[in-house]
């Protein structure tokens, strides 16, 4: 069983992580020093205006999302210091400017969380309308010179929670020592993987009416990366694409370290 306090460590060190690399990524493209500091608890006298949001999906070995959410005064500031223009009145221009800099922070929360969790993807997009109900939440605050601190929080839904807790992480760490001499043993040995575009499920009566030319839809979506199978597990993911005529994989995303998948 996996205890609260575990997730909420958890939690605690994606924040921290995420605060340290937003803040340099804040300082290079304003060109002056900012501060991302957990909090304790939130302020909630700090908020000015309507919540802005930008939701992180995690993929990999982490998997789950987390919410940014901030507000439209401190979003149209900081947007303004990243445009290099006057403080102005929010709008939709200061939150693309601000959803750049998130983005370009996610290589570095990415390299912080490698070594405690192992490879993950990190994306981010603007989302509206979000209730948080269930939810756990960290609270943030940014900071620069003598500027007056500008709240952030960050909101975990259940899976990402359940996922940054130690107690999930401690088998990995521990199945990933793999003895070298033993596995040296058996590399020549040759294994059948093989690529899974998608898959569906269908009634007999469809697969009996099958002749050339049927077109079968999968529950994939043309952009989505196509997936490595070595004894039906997923052990990689990339695109597709022909090598001397014919198809091969372009690898982009290891979920986990593939050592892991002779572990029994």
């Amino acid at each position: 069983m996996i205890d609260h306090q575990g997730k909420h460590q958890g939690a605690q060190v994606f924040a921290k992580a995420f605060a340290e690399s937003l803040a340099e990524a804040l300082t290079q493209k304003v060109g002056h020093p900012w501060q991302l500091r957990v909090r304790d608890s939130p302020d909630l006298t700090e908020r000015q205006g309507k919540a802005i949001h930008f939701r992180l999906t995690v993929d990999g070995a982490l998997r789950g999302e987390c919410f940014v959410e901030l507000y439209e005064a401190a979003v149209a500031e900081l947007g303004s210091m990243i445009l290099g223009q006057a403080a102005s009145a929010f709008n939709d221009v200061h939150t693309e400017a601000l959803s750049e800099v998130i983005t370009s922070a996610l290589d570095g929360l990415r390299v912080a969380l490698l070594a405690e969790y192992g490879a993950i993807t990190l994306s981010v997009d603007r989302v509206e309308d979000l209730v948080f109900g269930g939810m756990f939440v960290v609270p943030l605050s940014a900071s620069s010179g003598d500027q007056p601190d500008m709240p952030v929080m960050l909101y975990f839904d259940v899976r990402l929670l359940t996922a940054l807790s130690p107690t999930l992480a401690k088998p990995a760490t521990e199945s990933s020592a793999i003895d070298s001499t033993n596995l040296n043993l058996v590399m020549d040995v040759e294994l059948n993987v093989s690529l899974r575009f998608g898959q569906c499920k269908l009634p007999l009566r469809e697969v009996l009416d099958l002749t050339s030319g049927s077109v079968i839809e999968l529950d994939r979506d043309v952009d989505d990366p196509v997936e490595l199978l070595l004894d039906g597990k997923v052990i990689a993911r990339g695109e597709a694409v022909i090598v001397d005529g014919n198809y091969g994989l372009r690898v982009t995303e290891i979920p986990q370290p593939i050592a892991s998948h002779f572990i029994r």
